[in-house]
């Protein structure tokens, strides 16, 4: 197939449709009409897109956690002492595994586990086998915005249900949730797949209903470089766009240097809206979330919340919209709700203490025009590979290189390009591979990390890469040798 950025015609969409609510039984409880007029019913404080549009609009930073688990009431009360205890913003429903790969017989199997042992035998809220009023039960219950936060390469029944639950934002998209996740999947299949998942956000906007949509920012959250990121968020704000969805999150994943996190947040924000507007969407709504390091923590749980703070700084004085909050637990694996909310106060306290307070914007150009360039170079050679069209350059930009996300599992990226940290942990680009940079972009990098190299007195090399991966699991942010 030949993958192009066109708007699904109705007759398309609904074709496709009819096998999509056939994939599990609980598919045949979603009635399109039905669930627009229960999102109609819901109050404005339940409304995603209203609550970021507010924040963007007083230059506020909201709140949200990671959480989900297999049984309904669980999940439920699980998602109300964040609510109550942690004062989460907004909050998330997290999808298990099962679901992200389609294996709802697998996901089925451990709900009943769940419900024999009584603790959650699944890493997440298993929304397809429980079907649309249980997902409204979730809906009902709880007094702020719900978002979909999962993994899943092909999302459509997914998409269906929770839309039609009553669910107001949905993350993901055809890049960002299969090459930092899957091995095998044909990068044209998901991006088709996630046309879909946008058409039928589009669909519920015709109808007066917003759904906030959200690619996911961080990536590999390994030493993503902010313009590998940024291209990927704008390609898929674009492909999101075209399909009719109206409310767009672009996301970062934090790198840790506050400069060049806070230049992110800055360069995302209008680069994407210079690029929409650019390409004739006009009627779009941009906000952006920072996501707190998504990389090793520390397993000491006073050197996490070390780590939870920087990352809330850098969320306040980049002043995103909201922030994707970390726990103390994160070494150890799934957080308890008292880890949980936790996470969530440390963060609104910092947020809180520096809410008027800003970077110059003086330290901040450099690398502002860095990131800025670079990401024209990646997303001006997508466009010209795919002669203009995006979706199509896409693919050929991964399978040339162009765009290259580092340490992916994917068979159909690259794998070229080695990033590693400067001297003063910004995340630069040691080994180019095949992107499009220009040799003053290339110089830049490669100068910044000599600098480092000298005052390390080593080559720069993949065990400086390696050193950077474990650096802040380790109480540092520069991978620097021992001895």
């Amino acid at each position: 197939m030949e993958i192009r950025n066109k708007r699904l015609t109705d007759d398309e969409f609904y074709e496709i449709r009819k096998t999509v609510l056939n994939q599990w039984p609980t598919g045949k409880d979603v009635d399109l009409e039905e669930a627009f007029a229960f999102h109609k019913s819901l109050p404005d404080s339940k409304i995603f897109s209203k609550k970021l549009n507010e924040a963007k609009a007083n230059r506020t930073t909201l709140v949200q956690p990671r959480a989900g688990v297999a049984l309904v009431q669980k999940h439920i009360e699980l998602l109300t002492y964040l609510q109550d205890k942690g004062g989460a913003d907004l909050l998330p429903t997290t999808i298990d595994s099962y679901t992200r790969q389609n294996r709802y017989k697998e996901a089925e199997i451990g709900i009943e586990e769940s419900v024999k042992t009584g603790k959650s035998m699944l890493n997440g809220f298993p929304a397809v086998n429980h079907g649309v009023a249980a997902v409204r039960q979730v809906v009902n219950s709880i007094d702020v915005p719900l978002q979909i936060r999962h993994g899943t390469p092909d999302a459509r029944l997914l998409t269906e249900i929770v839309f039609a639950g009553g669910y107001t934002s949905y993350e993901g998209g055809g890049i960002s949730y299969n090459i930092p996740y899957a091995k095998s999947v044909p990068l044209e299949r998901t991006i088709a797949d996630w046309q879909y998942c946008d058409r039928l956000t589009g669909i519920y906007e015709e109808a007066g209903i917003s759904i906030n949509r959200e690619p996911y920012g961080p990536l590999t959250g390994t030493l993503v470089p902010p313009s590998i990121s940024h291209a990927v968020a704008i390609i898929e704000a674009l492909l999101a766009a075209e399909q009719g969805v109206k409310n767009i999150t672009v996301g970062y994943g934090q790198c840790g240097n506050l400069i060049q996190d806070v230049a992110a947040i800055h360069t995302l924000e209008s680069l994407t809206e210079e690029y929409l507007h650019k390409y004739g969407y006009n009627d779009v709504v941009v906000t952006t979330v920072l996501h707190q390091w998504m990389g090793g923590f520390p397993q000491d749980e006073a050197q996490a919340f070390g780590v939870i703070s920087w990352g809330s700084a850098a969320a306040a004085l980049s002043h995103a919209t909201k922030v994707i909050v970390k726990t103390p637990h994160e070494a150890m694996g799934v957080p308890t709700a008292e880890a949980n909310a936790q996470g969530l106060r440390c963060t609104k306290q910092v947020i809180s203490m520096l809410r008027d307070q800003s970077v110059d914007e003086n330290s901040l150009k450099e690398e502002k025009e860095i990131i800025i360039a670079e990401t024209k170079c990646l997303l001006d050679k997508c466009f010209e590979l795919g002669n203009g069209d995006i979706a199509l350059g896409t693919v050929r930009a991964f399978q040339a290189g162009v765009l290259d996300i580092p340490f992916a599992p994917s068979r159909y990226n690259a794998g070229q390009m080695l990033p590693v940290r400067d001297n003063n942990g910004a995340v630069r680009i040691l080994t180019m591979g095949n992107l499009p940079f220009t040799k003053e972009l290339i110089d830049f990098n490669h100068g910044k990390i000599d600098e480092r190299a000298k005052f390390e007195k080593r080559k720069a090399s993949f065990q400086m890469a390696i050193d950077d991966v474990y650096a802040i699991s380790k109480g540092r942010l520069v991978g620097r040798p021992r001895g």
